[in-house]
């Protein structure tokens, strides 16, 4: 009976020793991989971004035509959208009617006075003089008379002033011949000359308006968005389409300020763009900014913490990537 119990306590502490040894490893392991083992990478997570430019003009109207579809690749100067408007080709007719009026003015004041009209004031004054001599003779005769005693004070004092006023009128014939006979003013020409500049100016601002119905790609790129349908009046200035540039890509991450040590201005990151494959890619920073009070990491502790501002960071690539679309997940690991 002594040997049973002997034998079981021996056991019982073989088992307790195996079990020490083995809790011991564990926590000899558990240290070691504390100590040792590598902790996993942080990631901070970005997207890609690129330049799009949108398609507006100066012409409203109805979307008669759209040459092109979305995602579609087109070059810089290819038609992309016809835009048709009646008004704008009614204000063109008027503009170029005024013109031609103007142009008829301005041609009839460069012209001068009728030869008519001149010869006409010409007699006028010729008889005008005739007038003036005939009044001057009379007076001498009364003068003559007068000084005779033969006619009266009176008398002579008519014919005076008969021959005052055939002198004036001779001066104001031979006035209205010299203006026939010269034509408009300078006053006149300066200012038909300028309506003829409004009228051109008012042509030329409906043909600018027209020029704006054939619109077409300020750039080499894809076609993003198309945003009226064809049969749609469209407004002054409103956007139809959207370019996405070739070429013109990079990467933006919102990081921590106590993380900006590691994206200096001018420096290179590596990212990875998980859509393209683990492959990594290289980036230069070119930007840092801060994004404002609306993106503060809040510390949530009185003590201990501390407010911290976010930071937009954004890294172009040096050389194009095949493949790569805004929108497409960026990863940096730290």
């Amino acid at each position: 009976m002594d040997n049973d119990k002997i034998t079981e306590a021996r056991e019982n502490r073989s088992l307790m020793i195996a079990l020490g040894v083995i809790i011991a490893a564990l926590i000899i392991v558990s240290i070691i991989g504390f100590l040792f083992i590598n902790k996993p990478a942080e990631i901070i997570q970005g997207q890609v971004e690129g330049t799009t430019v949108k398609v507006s003009g100066m012409l409203p109207g109805r979307v008669t035509d759209i040459y092109v579809r979305e995602g579609d690749t087109v070059k810089a100067g290819d038609t992309l959208i016809h835009i048709h408007s009646s008004v704008a080709y009614a204000k063109l007719m008027q503009a170029e009617a005024m013109e031609s009026a103007a142009t008829a003015q301005n041609r009839k004041v460069d012209s001068g006075t009728r030869s008519q009209i001149v010869q006409s004031a010409y007699d006028l004054w010729q008889q005008a003089i005739a007038a003036s001599t005939i009044a001057k003779k009379t007076y001498d005769r009364m003068e003559s008379l007068y000084s005779q005693n033969v006619v009266s004070e009176q008398k002579r004092d008519e014919a005076f002033a008969a021959y005052q006023a055939a002198t004036a009128a001779e001066n104001a014939a031979h006035s209205q011949y010299l203006m026939a006979k010269e034509g408009a003013q300078p006053e006149d020409r300066a200012s038909a000359e300028a309506m003829v500049g409004v009228a051109r100016g008012g042509v030329q601002e409906v043909e600018a308006l027209l020029d704006d119905q054939y619109l077409t790609a300020p750039c080499d790129g894809i076609i993003s968005e198309i945003y009226p349908e064809q049969g749609e009046l469209v407004a002054l200035g409103a956007p139809l389409m959207s370019v996405l540039k070739h070429d013109d890509r990079w990467v933006t991450f919102n990081v921590r300020e106590e993380m900006l040590q590691r994206f200096a201005m001018g420096s290179e990151i590596e990212i990875q763009v998980p859509a393209l494959g683990d492959n990594t890619l290289t980036a230069k920073i070119y930007y840092v900014g801060d994004m404002g009070d609306y993106a503060v990491w809040r510390s949530t502790k009185s003590t201990g913490e501390w407010d911290s501002r976010t930071f937009k960071i954004k890294a172009r690539f040096e050389d194009p990537i095949p493949g790569l679309r805004p929108g497409m997940t960026a990863i940096f690991k730290k």
